[in-house]
């Protein structure tokens, strides 16, 4: 099966094998090199898009809060009548349900994991597919928390914009790891 075989390159055919190795091995680098840089900027892209949608969602958060109370007070009118329920009992609870779906805290959560990100892409360190994915978890966390909590459509499709954003950075990060 297998024939053993005597042959030896001589010194002059072993320095061209090694130039053509080593210039095979340089554009290996350099192609990584190149190829490191695009996936670097495409993160980056990605993470300036989830940052682009979560201002729009800080933007209509102010809104969501109204439309919120409009609606239930509508409602009371609708059901219970104006005249039949206490105002300031209705504005006691009205803080108490717009507190428990307040999302100031994932938003404040989501860009720090964002600007943690950023910095951890620029660090020199080799070996961070690992943590940039962790990372990418604890994004998507916030996004999903501040969907669930929204309540408001216009929010909700910001949350499924940076959901997407977000699926193709894992992709790429899987190509770190």
């Amino acid at each position: 099966v297998i024939t053993p075989s005597s042959e030896t390159l001589s010194d002059k055919e072993w320095a061209d094998f090694q130039l053509v190795l080593q210039s095979a091995i340089g554009n290996l680098n350099n192609h990584r090199l190149n190829e490191g840089a695009m996936m670097e900027k495409d993160l980056i892209l990605r993470i300036n898009n989830i940052l682009t949608q979560q201002d729009e969602v800080i933007k209509l958060e102010p809104l969501r809060q109204q439309k919120i109370r409009e609606g239930i007070t509508r409602l009371l009118e609708e059901n219970v009548g104006k005249e039949n329920y206490d105002g300031n009992r209705l504005e006691q609870e009205l803080i108490y349900y717009i507190e428990k779906i307040d999302i100031t805290e994932e938003q404040v959560r989501l860009k720090n994991h964002c600007d943690y990100f950023k910095s951890l892409l620029a660090e020199q360190e080799e070996a961070k597919g690992k943590k940039l994915s962790f990372i990418l978890q604890e994004i998507g966390r916030e996004i999903n928390t501040t969907g669930s909590k929204a309540y408001d459509a216009s929010i909700q499709k910001c949350g499924v914009l940076m959901k997407d954003e977000l699926e193709k950075a894992k992709e790429q990060v899987l190509n770190v790891l």
